[in-house]
């Protein structure tokens, strides 16, 4: 199981259009997010695909960066921000080291891709960041895949791949971690982020956390 950040690179690389056509429409739990946030300020999304979620961020906020490893992702939210009327700010970087000064955003999106960073190290090094980049009064609302998925039938988290199947039948292996509710509870804990709620939901962890405990 490779586990280097370029891994994760390459093989979002090679599914990017194909991926992005299956992920159109923006998850419930981050429309409710972003819904109750208060408007304007910089908003961003981490991990941000094909910008689905970007483009929410935009309706609210006054400017968005959309950040993810992979740029054939980043073309295909460049693409949806041209055919949906929306600007976004595209950065390719890795998660656990954010090119952003410290207390610029006031409102982000971490889903679905935490799961993805290949250490522990790295995934508690993003948590951490996550707390630096926010604003005083900036929150984020932070998601991973989870053990309470009816796909799976164990309780403590573990790493896996799971396939991506292209058209034509090939498959593409993905590296997630699976957390369970414990351990993405403490890993947020442990992190400098102040955590306001947490819950499982579609199988999901959630947590909507602000910035530095300090």
């Amino acid at each position: 199981m490779d586990r280097s950040p370029s891994n994760t690179r390459d093989t979002y690389d090679r599914i990017a259009a194909h991926f992005a056509k299956t992920r159109e429409y923006a998850w419930p739990e981050v429309e409710s997010f972003v819904a109750d946030a208060p408007e304007g300020g910089r908003g961003l999304d981490l991990g941000c695909g094909n910008c689905r979620h970007a483009e929410l961020l935009a309706g609210n906020c006054d400017s968005v960066v959309g950040l993810d490893l992979s740029r054939g992702l980043l073309e295909t939210g460049r693409e949806r921000a041209a055919d949906h009327g929306f600007a976004v700010d595209l950065v390719q970087a890795d998660a656990a080291r954010l090119p952003l000064r410290d207390a610029t955003v006031d409102l982000a999106v971490y889903v679905a891709t935490l799961h993805h960073l290949p250490t522990g190290d790295a995934r508690r090094a993003s948590l951490d960041e996550l707390a630096r980049v926010l604003a005083p009064g900036g929150r984020a609302l932070v998601s991973a895949w989870s053990t309470a998925h009816d796909t799976f039938d164990r309780e403590d988290s573990f790493d896996t791949e799971v396939d991506w199947t292209l058209p034509g039948g090939v498959t593409v292996p993905r590296f997630y971690h699976i957390y369970s509710p414990a351990e993405f509870d403490a890993d947020l804990a442990a992190s400098d982020l102040t955590v306001h709620a947490s819950e499982v939901s579609s199988g999901n962890c959630y947590a909507t956390v602000a910035g530095s405990k300090g």
